[in-house]
């Protein structure tokens, strides 16, 4: 039986992405290995958004090529975003690679590479010198209703969350962003083939779920009609309440173009609605929003968070943010300190900015040094750090709802949960009845990120 190996870059949905290729491998006959030196197959799915991840892709897959040495048939593949912007050129790049597969494509993976690996085995049986020849092949074409191939799960024993594709694309072109031109334009799954994947999931012990699009608030906005003034994306939100098994629901991530006041007031009457939204702000200067081409004000973005507060009064915001935009003045940079001192995030992902080829910004004029965006990157994290690890502190006594995911990740003989605001909690107890159990954990301490407690 041969086996693959998939490495994952980047996001979610390049997470959710490599499991329908896992899926439609084990579909084929095929396992999936974590061990990369006795794989027949090695795929990378890679990510574009900033360049640190397109060279750990490059810097891996040129690593594993040494494998040939001893496994001349080995089959090498790139897939996601990198592979879509970069195409033939990684042949150039990676003498060794045999398949460039774009994010349009994921559901020809398979078909690809296990063509290429029969053919290398057949002709290897009589002669190995003939093992490498002729295998080639670059797909990223465009490919209507590709937005409805990532469809199926990998089943994993007491499995208690799962992401759920509902949309691939964005219309949206953020000056720094090359996702529009990696992931194409909006394109929705219909809301009945959603919930039967989900309902799929629940039949499987899964409790909560994540949906996932690269604007999901925006989900459905071009080819599904409002309802009773619902957008199809709160529309969405209701059909996947009624699944019965399903206890939890999750999005990432929203955008403040089309956060209406429908996606607020969810909040107030679906309850399966977990109590935490992460929603990219990137700036809180509006001067740097608008080169950024972010289509709102900072005032907007502030109104909406506390709109949602109000909704639900437990609610963690969680956001990213862009330090060292093109031009960005410390007066700019000081307008993102105080948003994050008035909004006080339970968290923030920060990021340096990082030129990404073919995009506007890259273009822009007062590109900042690399030791100034370090600087404010530092000062920025000092900052959020400060609110998170109160917000965790004030924790401590209390009894939180969580939802056990099963072993932490870090020691295997501790559990590891979330609570409904999205907080890690590491506790003791029994996998096999714990997992997938929503249960009351008294937090005992913290270490600033991660609580740790008791079983109530």
């Amino acid at each position: 039986m041969p086996k693959v190996h998939i490495r994952t870059y980047g996001c979610q949905m390049n997470s959710r992405d490599s499991e329908q290729v896992a899926r439609m491998f084990q579909e084929g006959g095929y396992t999936v290995t974590d061990q990369e030196t006795e794989a027949d197959a090695i795929l990378v799915n890679t990510c574009s958004v900033r360049d640190q991840a397109e060279q750990k892709a490059l810097g891996k897959m040129g690593l594993m090529g040494a494998y040939r040495e001893n496994r001349p048939h080995v089959v090498y593949g790139f897939m996601g975003c990198m592979a879509q912007s970069r195409g033939e050129e990684l042949f150039e790049r990676v003498p060794h690679l045999d398949v460039v597969v774009g994010t349009q494509k994921y559901h020809k993976v398979f078909e690809y590479v296990d063509g290429i690996l029969s053919r290398r085995l057949e002709r290897r049986m009589d002669d190995p010198a003939l093992s490498l020849l002729g295998d080639h092949v670059c797909d990223i074409d465009e490919e209507d209703g590709s937005q409805n191939t990532i469809r199926d799960h990998v089943p994993q024993e007491h499995q208690a969350t799962a992401f759920v594709s509902i949309m691939q694309g964005c219309n949206m072109r953020c000056s720094f962003c090359i996702v529009p031109d990696t992931r194409g334009k909006e394109r929705g799954r219909p809301i009945p083939e959603i919930v039967e994947e989900v309902k799929r999931l629940a039949d499987h012990g899964v409790r909560e779920v994540t949906l996932l699009g690269q604007i999901v608030n925006l989900y459905g906005r071009t080819e599904f009609e409002k309802i009773d003034g619902k957008s199809p994306f709160v529309q969405l939100l209701e059909a996947v309440h009624e699944v019965e098994g399903i206890e939890r629901i999750r999005f990432t991530s929203p955008h403040p173009i089309g956060y209406r006041d429908d996606l607020v007031a969810a909040f107030t009457y679906l309850p399966k609605l977990c109590s935490h939204i992460h929603f990219p702000m990137q700036s809180g200067s509006d001067r740097i929003l608008r080169a950024m081409r972010r289509p709102y004000k900072h005032a907007k973005f502030v109104e909406i968070c506390e709109k949602m507060r109000a909704a639900r009064e437990d609610l963690a915001i969680t956001t990213d943010i862009i330090v060292g935009f093109p031009g960005e003045t410390e007066e700019d940079f000081q307008a993102t300190i105080d948003t994050c001192e008035q909004l006080r995030f339970d968290n923030a992902f920060v990021f340096r900015y990082s030129k990404r080829k073919d995009t506007p910004a890259a273009e822009m004029e007062d590109q900042l040094p690399e030791r100034e965006k370090e600087e404010r990157n530092q000062r920025l994290l000092t900052v959020v750090n400060k609110y998170a690890v109160a917000k965790n502190e004030a924790l401590v006594g209390s009894i939180q709802r969580v939802l056990c995911e099963g072993p932490s990740k870090t020691n295997k003989a501790r559990m590891s949960g979330r609570t409904s605001q999205n907080k890690i909690l590491i506790f003791e107890g029994d996998p096999h009845k714990l997992t997938g159990q929503l249960i009351d954990i008294r937090v005992e301490e913290t270490t600033g990120f991660t609580l740790y407690g008791e079983v109530v």
